[in-house]
């Protein structure tokens, strides 16, 4: 099929993090990306990315050009003003010093959508103040809640906050995108990742507003016995999510602890104990042995993979979700998939 966004054309000003991976997720869906790249090197990208080709660059065409220079600026006007949108990571205010800021777009190019991809948005009261995506997932709330009640909250990777804001920043441009077509006007799409997680929050929020989250009672995500994840015999570690009555039914069978009501799923006092005995379970057999057991089922059941691992899972590879290059460099697919309207989609 034709890529949703073919023909649309995306000014990406290259900066770290979660603007580049929305222009990659733009790119992914057919949009044609150019990027402007500085004429060095950032300190952090070098670091991260290493000396290998960059990934986030993947699919988009580079020019390197100096905005420090006046021909720089205007050869980066000359290309915004044929854009239907634009993507910039820097500080508040920084666009606008070089002259490229929304207002002077708009006399070039009135139907551009201008994205700004920051952290804490343009404005508010750390909106100059600098930052990374821990600090937003911190600001949020919501890194509160990756930690045990009383135990220090682990560090997510950088999906949680800059992958967050790459989706928010890549979903606002295809929003304002659909509007400007209509109605001939562009519009600023102010991208904060703090924002964004706040509203990825829902269901969390959801849970936490009937007493399952961030609450004195025993919560069924850090207490339950069927919420885990579970040491094998290997070392390695395995996940059980049987939230749902008929799920956590088919676990106690699969671990053949028939003297457990399953009607009694909620009953707390019970989960300390329970628990202990799952834990013991699994702790006796290889990671491999559960795989074969329950992988598949309705337990709501997958193994703790590595990154290497999960490349050549079946399911992954049924779903072309990664590809390993010749010299070990892993990339994952665009998603989401799109079919044709009159054909299932499921076989």
């Amino acid at each position: 099929m034709r890529p949703p966004l073919s023909g649309v054309n995306i000014v990406e000003f290259e900066g770290l993090g979660p603007g580049p991976l929305a222009g990659l997720m733009l790119a992914g869906m057919g949009a044609n990306v150019t990027v402007i790249a500085r004429p060095q090197r950032g300190a952090v990208n070098a670091q991260l990315g290493g000396d290998g080709e960059d990934p986030i660059r993947r699919g988009k065409k580079i020019l390197t050009i100096d905005l420090k220079q006046a021909g720089g600026v205007q050869q980066a006007m000359d290309l915004v003003a044929t854009a239907d949108a634009l993507i910039e990571g820097n500080r508040p205010g920084v666009m606008e010093r070089l002259g490229l800021g929304p207002a002077d777009c708009a006399v070039r190019n009135p139907k551009l959508v201008y994205g700004r991809m920051t952290g804490w948005g343009q404005t508010g009261p750390l909106a100059m103040a600098a930052g990374h995506d821990l600090n937003y997932v911190a600001l949020s709330g919501l890194l509160s809640l990756s930690g045990r009640p009383g135990e220090r909250p682990i560090i997510p990777p950088t999906i949680v906050g800059d992958a967050s804001g790459a989706l928010g920043l890549a979903f606002g441009i295809v929003c304002a995108l659909l509007d400007a077509r209509a109605s001939g006007k562009g519009r600023v799409v102010d991208a904060a990742i703090v924002d964004v997680l706040a509203m990825l929050s829902g269901l969390a929020l959801f849970a936490r507003a009937g007493g399952q989250l961030d609450g004195e009672e025993l919560s069924p995500f850090y207490d339950s016995p069927f919420y885990d994840v579970y040491k094998c015999a290997d070392g390695e570690s395995i996940t059980i999510a049987a939230m749902e009555p008929q799920f956590y039914r088919l676990l106690l069978d699969k671990l053949n602890l028939s003297d457990v009501d399953p009607a009694a799923q909620y009953d707390k006092s019970t989960w300390p104990a329970l628990k202990a005995r799952i834990t013991d379970i699994f702790s006796k057999k290889p990671r491999a042995h559960w795989d074969a057991l329950i992988e598949g089922s309705d337990v709501c059941y997958s193994p703790v993979l590595s990154i290497a691992e999960a490349t050549q899972h079946p399911h992954n590879i049924a779903r072309g979700n990664y590809t390993v290059s010749a010299n070990g460099e892993v990339q994952a697919a665009s998603a989401p998939r799109f079919f044709p309207l009159n054909v299932n989609s499921v076989a």
